[in-house]
């Protein structure tokens, strides 16, 4: 995928009732993707290493990564589609020699995307075309952190 890309973190995560809000961007813009409230927290604890009794499905796909020699390289969240968010998920594997590495990209939920990313401190990116597009949230996210409100 050859796109013009803005690097972004999560910025802040907002639990609600029916779904969690992830304030995604860096120091120009910060906006919101919506996720269902367990990926909101998954992602928390990702975020925060909270050890977890027992091994969380990313977990999981984290342990076949490392036993097939995968890494992700990087995600890329690329586009919104009435409203519905699309994400990118770039995979490395490198053989046993590591003299050549195989690039895979898949389709993926951006939820997904950046609970792996989290879970592997990997960098998050957005198209340039989207981050243009999105409505600013930086200062709901300021109320947000001057409340005490959580946020990562």
């Amino acid at each position: 995928m050859k796109t013009e890309v803005v690097p972004v973190q999560i910025r802040g995560i907002l639990p609600a009732n029916n779904s969690c809000a992830l304030f995604v961007g860096n120091d120009q813009k910060v906006f919101v993707i919506q996720v269902e409230p367990q990926m909101g927290a998954v992602i928390g604890m990702f975020l925060r290493d909270t050890p977890k009794e027992r091994p969380l499905t990313h977990d999981l796909i984290n342990r076949v990564f490392q036993g097939f020699g995968i890494n992700v390289e990087r995600v890329i969240i690329t586009d919104l589609k009435n409203s519905t968010y699309f994400a990118r998920l770039i995979l490395q594997q490198q053989n046993e020699l590591h003299t050549e590495r195989k690039i895979v990209e898949l389709d993926a939920r951006p939820s997904d995307c950046l609970a792996l990313a989290a879970a592997q401190k990997k960098p998050v990116f957005v198209s340039a075309k989207l981050f243009e597009s999105v409505e600013d949230m930086s200062s709901v996210l300021e109320k947000m952190n001057e409340s005490g409100e959580e946020s990562d």
